[in-house]
């Protein structure tokens, strides 16, 4: 693992000095200038990669804790497919698909520490109360404001991530006048929304794939070195995602290696967290970076 460094004064997306190196999430503390892998676990019958893979409740729970035995240092349960043309589900859909998942790990590893991947305030609440400790909100706050008052009720972590429209339309032609200026922009406005809360652990994430062109998607991860220097820790998704497919031209299930290696760019250029399906990959990439950087 790299030797920590003594923290640094950064400026926040406010412009604000702050003095921030880690966060303590689920007892386990987080350096910002280390990297950790978050597992995906898609409870969904539709999700762009692994839809009704792991739909059963037990399928999920074992799915889950072989991540976490894996390395995972967080798992990430989502229970509505957010991928290009998707429609939304109800909060009761939701609710029955994530809780009962989250509930089954936490049985078998009390220890493990889950992030919810919603945008409705709900779920947010209940699987909080659950134990759950990070929610992980596509929308960055924008779809559901109120998820803001419940995150910060538990005193939990918030991944606040960019889109562009909303899944169900956010691929029809997404245009920017600068994509990486315009997404800051975007962050330091829900940013400052979610410190007027009280809520002290916040990740943000460009948001890879949501409302971005192909050209879009490789300049934020070229310039992903400019979120990470607004001072909060970056989060990067391009798991096995299309603009991944466009390049080397495989099949979703021949993307893992290549995302690896994307992962291992975002990591040099600044990214913390990397959200991944094959956790051994990103296991791998981390340890790696860790004592490469």
């Amino acid at each position: 693992m790299r030797t920590e460094t003594r923290p640094k004064k950064k400026e926040n997306l406010e412009g604000d000095s702050v003095q921030k190196d880690s966060y303590i999430i689920g007892g386990k503390e987080f350096f910002f200038n280390l990297s950790y892998v978050m597992g995906i676990l898609n409870v969904t019958p539709d999700s762009f990669s692994d839809g009704g893979i792991y739909f059963k409740r037990e399928d999920a729970i074992a799915h889950g804790i072989q991540m976490l035995n894996e390395g995972a240092d967080i798992i990430d349960i989502g229970g509505e497919s957010t991928r290009p043309g998707s429609e939304s589900v109800s909060a009761f859909e939701e609710m029955n698909r994530v809780i009962p998942v989250l509930e089954g790990i936490l049985k078998i590893r009390p220890d493990a520490i889950i992030s919810v991947d919603t945008t409705k305030s709900r779920i947010a609440s209940e699987a909080l109360k659950r134990g759950a400790k990070i929610i992980n909100d596509i929308s960055g706050g924008t779809f559901e404001p109120a998820l803001l008052e419940i995150v910060s009720e538990y005193s939990a972590a918030l991944i606040i991530m960019h889109i562009q429209g909303a899944p169900k339309d956010m691929q029809k032609n997404p245009v920017y006048d600068n994509v990486v200026e315009d997404i800051l922009t975007f962050l330091s406005k829900q940013t400052n929304e979610a410190v007027k809360h009280g809520i002290s652990k916040i990740i943000v994430d460009p948001g890879i794939g949501f409302g971005k062109t192909f050209e879009h998607n490789l300049t934020i991860i070229k310039e992903l070195d400019k979120f990470k220097a607004a001072g909060y820790p970056v989060m990067i998704g391009v798991s096995r995602k299309s603009f991944i497919k466009k390049i080397i031209d495989g099949l979703s299930e021949e993307r893992d290696v290549a995302s690896a290696i994307v992962d291992a760019i975002a990591i040099r250029n600044g990214a913390t967290f990397i959200r991944t399906h094959n956790v051994l990959y990103g296991l791998q990439v981390c340890r790696l970076m860790n004592n490469l950087l």
